[in-house]
């Protein structure tokens, strides 16, 4: 049995193991989540995950982990609510390390799943093989630049990677940079999005006390002259 095929076999063992454990433990945390996923809604997900308290960047952690091992499920709202809840830098960190380690597992899982039929079926089609080849010589940097596109699948690209000749250690690295950037953009418009609405008032009001400045301004001239 080949070093991918054990891997494969203990997380997912493991990921049976810890999904009963925390079941058993807080069912509320799942409820929770396949609430977040039916309305995909920024500020019902920063009410559902303040209401952890203490507990609330653990459990984002957890939340972006999971959705992003699931390869196909949205998380963009929770990036965005991020931002809301902890601020543009440490929401950026917490959303960022919560990506990397959900799309690294999901890279180990769908390898492991698919990863052998999918090699069988490129062997066999001669554009898919060459394509393969490309992804085995500049694999690395491909990821990479997908990576730091915000608001791309991210499943999409985890999937075609993980069928592809990419190490798995080359895909981590190319995760590890490349979500940075785009993690950083996702999560900071949420935080923009609630900072001007907090401001929006003052912002108001700064413009208009600017404009009446400048209307009396003129009256003052044209009484001048």
């Amino acid at each position: 049995m080949n070093s991918s095929k054990v891997v494969g076999r203990i997380i997912l063992a493991l990921l049976f193991l810890s999904g009963t454990i925390g079941y058993a433990t807080i069912p509320e945390l799942f409820r929770d989540v396949a609430k977040l996923l039916r309305f995909a809604d920024v500020a019902f997900s920063v009410q559902v995950i303040q209401s952890y308290g203490q507990y609330a960047k653990i459990v984002f952690f957890a939340i972006v982990v999971l959705i992003n091992t699931a390869t196909v499920l949205p998380n963009i709202f929770l990036l965005a609510a991020a931002g809301v809840l902890f601020g543009p830098v440490e929401g950026t960190v917490i959303a960022w390390a919560g990506e990397t380690v959900g799309v690294s597992v999901s890279f180990l899982l769908l390898r492991y799943l698919f990863g052998g039929l999918a090699r069988k079926y490129i062997e066999r089609n001669g554009l898919l093989h060459r394509l393969d080849e490309i992804s085995d010589i500049h694999g690395f940097r491909i990821i990479l630049m997908a990576r730091c596109v915000p608001y791309v699948p991210s499943g999409l690209i985890t999937a075609l990677a993980a069928v592809s000749r990419i190490s798995f250690k080359k895909h981590l690295l190319a995760t590890v940079i490349g979500k940075l950037p785009s993690a950083w953009v996702e999560v900071n418009i949420g935080y923009d999005i609630v900072s001007y609405r907090k401001h929006l008032m003052g912002l108001t009001v700064l413009i208009a006390g600017s404009v009446l400045v400048f209307v009396l301004s003129q009256r003052k001239k044209r009484t001048i002259r």
